[in-house]
């Protein structure tokens, strides 16, 4: 399927997304909110990736907002009647945008971004909700909302402090300014970073394709343990695992890996099975 915002393929259980409107500085479009949660949704639905990477072209990640959004109806509702019902149907639609990131943070698989040039407004947003992050060494990330008089609503704030240290989320937002890539991976918000883009994308796709090779139950299990742990208490996160690992671990790729280890080679798990609600 041809999309607007993004070039997609799969191989050898590696799912690549790229954001394609390198003259556009792949500005975050109408089209965009719809087509990244479909495309998301489509491969954790099949079961066939074991790993997303998220990279984009040209000369920036993404600008963040087109600015055509905040003129169109797309980003709220004009007035048309009462205020009460024309304000809650804004928050539906906030609501709406939030959800095409948190489908990376529900998917069953890793999402690794790879950043190039700007990160700006948006697209932390969107790198806040992936597992890892890394970047090239022209890299900036930008909380671009406050330098237009706005509050980031699309996902920043509830993630990112779960990365970065409370006091440089804080200066981040309240001021707007660049977090370079060498400060970026001196914070934590990126896990390497790669002298150029070609590095960057070669880079990330072997971390994916070297996590795309271990058992995909056991992944997802350690994504959803991770993602609860981190949003609930430690007691919380102790049961939750025991309640998991009884209803889900089974020795059969235990038993594969410790075979394959044997005999000297690649180890070979079975897919995810699809996920019919989504198909």
């Amino acid at each position: 399927m041809a999309y607007k915002c993004f070039d997609v393929d799969l191989c050898e259980k590696v799912a690549h997304i790229r954001l394609k409107r390198p003259e556009a500085f792949n500005s975050i479009v109408p089209e965009f909110w719809t087509e990244l949660p479909e495309i998301v949704h489509g491969f954790d639905a099949g079961g066939e990736a074991r790993a997303i990477v998220i990279s984009s072209t040209g000369k920036h990640f993404t600008a963040g907002m087109d600015l055509a959004v905040f003129g169109s109806d797309a980003n709220g509702p004009e007035d048309r009647g009462e205020r009460g019902r024309t304000r809650a149907e804004l928050r539906r639609r906030i609501l709406h945008l939030q959800d095409s990131f948190t489908c990376l943070d529900k998917a069953r698989v890793p999402v690794l971004a790879a950043v190039q040039g700007g990160c700006i407004g948006g697209g932390v947003d969107l790198i806040s909700a992936c597992d890892m992050r890394y970047c090239s060494e022209d890299a900036f990330f930008c909380i671009q909302e406050i330098n237009i008089g706005m509050t980031a609503d699309v996902g920043t704030f509830p993630r990112l402090p779960h990365i970065l240290p409370q006091g440089l989320v804080r200066e981040l937002a309240y001021t707007g300014r660049r977090l370079y890539a060498q400060e970026a991976r001196d914070s934590g918000l990126v896990n390497c970073v790669y002298e150029s883009h070609e590095a960057l994308i070669d880079g990330v796709v072997a971390k994916a394709a070297e996590i795309a090779a271990r058992s995909p139950l056991a992944v997802w299990g350690s994504k959803e343990m991770l993602n609860y742990a981190r949003d609930h208490t430690i007691a919380d996160g102790l049961d939750y695992i025991a309640t998991w690992q009884t209803g889900m671990f089974t020795p059969d790729d235990m038993v594969e890996s410790f075979k394959a280890k044997k005999e000297g080679r690649d180890a070979n798990y079975a897919d995810l099975l699809p996920d019919r609600n989504k198909l």
